[in-house]
């Protein structure tokens, strides 16, 4: 996603990331890089897995890799607003 044109309504925002989440969770490829997640996410791994299985374990929640690739703009989706003129 590049920059928005303007920034969006929260209403936009939980469309665009409510959108993505359900493709990845269909089974869409990832916008952002696993090692980029891991990171991201390493306190959450951490405390979920340990700290030896923290490095091989991945984020399964999608509306989180959502979130994360909307906050980062990796998603290339926008709205079209009709704006009354």
């Amino acid at each position: 996603m590049v920059k928005p044109a303007r920034l969006h309504t929260r209403f936009e925002r939980a469309r665009i990331i409510g959108a993505r989440a359900l493709q990845i969770g269909m089974g869409a490829p990832l916008y952002a890089k696993e090692d980029e997640l891991r990171k991201e996410f390493k306190a959450e791994l951490i405390s979920l897995y340990g700290l030896e299985e923290a490095s091989v374990r991945f984020v399964l929640d999608p509306l989180k890799i959502a979130v994360y690739e909307y906050d980062n703009e990796l998603i290339p989706i926008d709205i079209d607003p009709h704006l009354d003129e």
